[in-house]
């Protein structure tokens, strides 16, 4: 009786394993003739995977029920001697065990359980022939519960027509050939070189990993629109991006203001949102948003360094240090950063802290450099702005203040900086700072000499920028998420594959790190001065 029921499973076992094996490489085996060999794979794989799927909970209990129950039925109506069954149900139960610890210790990521899932699920046919045993008389045995055998075999029963895989599902942005990402940024207006840089940055990735045929076959596109840096274009722009472009997630947005527009018209959405150009603590929140990843340290962080360095290395006092920031959500967070450094290095008291103030998309520093003059004593400006409006204030003033500290955070755009101060002549670029999310695009490591081999490739005559390496390195991370979260990608797929980044080393001098709870890549925070040729030298904050 038995060995009937054996012969009427083993053609589902041979398509069963036959696609577990096609799956990935350790499965890439010829399936044994043998039935004993075969039911033994179905054991060890099949506990193995739905272990795995057991362990994550963003895959369905009731998924993994069904699916064990019907390798269990496989396995103990397949086996030829009852001792065989004790054998294969206790090889089953422990490879359940092991596919929950792989996902436990991060061997396996959800992604490729839910894939795995789905091949056993689109592989394991439904059991015509156990509606046909659950008709037949019973009796029970002692392996792990009752086991339904037929007195005696029922007439042949014509084997089930291979149940046809389910449609992939339509993913926006992912077609066969491609998958397309969007970024919102001022093309256009007084920031337009942010913009341009960032999307230049981004592209250079793009085409570099393109031109080695995608990723699992697919080419990754851009798609841009431009908000001019105001926060009432950049609805219109993320409309643009999801629903003319149809793009698949945003990548690089620039800016403050306008990101506090775009972030909810994503979450809303469940879009991926990685790597805005901006430090502000609306994208770092704790716990962070799911859909939210971010590549550079804050302007909290940057600005904490660069305070720390102007009191422990220049020898300022606290109170001989102002702001100059843009009066809006980025100015905002920036003065923040501020405070807390401040507060840090005063046990608690933050002091009076001067803020001169001007207009987004305006060069109208006037009444900023009334207000310094008007505070005696101020020795360093902590500048948050762009780089047009830094250029002119810094111009206005230095004739007033020779001996003046400017520091910058880098969303400044260092390049576009510097070349407004070289035109203005050698003493404007005289103790200019930015700090940096990004290594000096002077240095020879590997990463920077990869991005600048591939901007003079794609971009012939481009010189390197500390805005377009920024876009490119947030590029590769993400690239990198894309490989591993397979070629059956959605959204929740790819955030479970970056939550997964421990300790990816991509040379730049700092690991980058991703978990659930925390979706910020890097903290590290360099530091440049301007020389008299207009030139960022690396210099120690510390």
């Amino acid at each position: 009786m038995q060995l009937w029921m054996t012969i009427m499973h083993f053609r589902f076992l041979i398509l069963f394993i036959t696609a577990m094996w096609a799956a990935g490489p350790d499965m890439a085996k010829a399936v044994p003739q043998d039935d004993k060999i075969t039911i033994v794979r179905l054991a060890a794989r099949g506990g193995q995977v739905i272990g795995a799927a057991g362990a994550c909970r963003e895959i369905k209990p009731a998924r993994v029920k069904i699916i064990r129950e019907k390798v269990l039925d496989l396995i103990e109506s397949s086996a030829v001697k009852k001792e065989d069954v004790t054998f294969l149900i206790e090889m089953f139960e422990s490879s359940v065990a092991a596919g929950q610890r792989a996902v436990a210790s991060g061997q396996i990521v959800c992604a490729a359980a839910e894939r795995d899932l789905a091949t056993l699920e689109r592989s394991t046919p439904a059991s015509e022939s156990s509606a046909k045993l659950a008709q037949a008389p019973k009796q029970t045995t002692a392996v792990t519960g009752t086991v339904t055998v037929p007195a005696t075999p029922p007439p042949p029963v014509a084997a089930p027509p291979t149940p046809a895989a389910p449609p992939a599902p339509v993913v926006r942005g992912v077609t066969e050939k491609e998958i397309r990402f969007g970024i919102a940024a001022p093309l256009s207006g007084p920031a337009k070189e942010l913009g341009l840089q960032m999307k230049i940055g981004i592209e250079t990735a793009f085409n570099a990993v393109n031109d080695g045929g995608g990723i699992h076959g697919r080419l990754i596109r851009l798609s841009a629109a431009d908000d001019g840096y105001e926060p009432s274009r950049t609805v219109g722009a993320m409309k643009q991006l999801y629903e003319d472009d149809q793009v698949f997630g945003i990548v690089g947005n620039v800016g403050t203001p306008t990101g506090a527009v775009a972030l909810p018209y994503a979450l809303e959405r469940r879009m991926l949102f990685f790597g805005p150009f901006t430090g502000a603590s609306l994208f770092r929140k704790d716990p962070p948003d799911r859909y939210v990843f971010n590549y550079r340290a804050s302007y909290a962080e940057e600005t904490e360094a660069v305070v720390r360095y102007l009191v422990k290395v220049r020898r300022l006092k606290p109170e001989q240090i102002a702001v100059f920031a843009q009066q809006d959500s980025f100015g905002d967070s920036g003065f923040a950063g501020v405070s807390k450094a401040m507060r840090n290095l005063r046990g608690g008291d933050g002091g009076t802290i001067v803020r001169l103030n001007y207009k987004r998309n305006t060069v109208d520093v006037d009444q900023a450099i009334t207000q310094l003059r008007a505070t005696p004593g101020i020795r360093a400006i902590v500048m948050v702005a762009t780089y047009r409006a830094a250029a002119k204030f810094i111009e206005k003033t230095k004739a007033i203040f020779p001996q003046m500290i400017y520091t910058n955070v880098s969303f400044v755009g260092s390049t576009a900086l510097a070349e407004e101060l070289v035109l203005l002549g050698p003493k404007f670029t005289k103790n200019v700072i930015v700090t940096q999310v990004v290594p000096a695009v002077s240095d020879y490591s590997s990463v920077i000499l990869d991005y600048k081999n591939a901007l003079e490739k794609y971009f012939p005559g481009t010189p390197p920028d500390y805005v377009s390496l920024e876009g490119y390195v947030t590029a590769s991370i993400l690239l990198e998420g894309v490989r591993r979260a397979g070629p059956q990608i959605d959204t929740e797929k790819l955030v479970e594959a970056l939550e997964s980044m421990k300790d990816f080393d991509m040379g730049l001098g700092t690991l980058i790190n991703f978990s659930r709870s925390e979706h910020q890549a890097s903290h590290k925070v360099w530091g440049t001065e301007l020389d008299e040729n207009g030139k960022y030298q690396a210099i120690d904050l510390q």
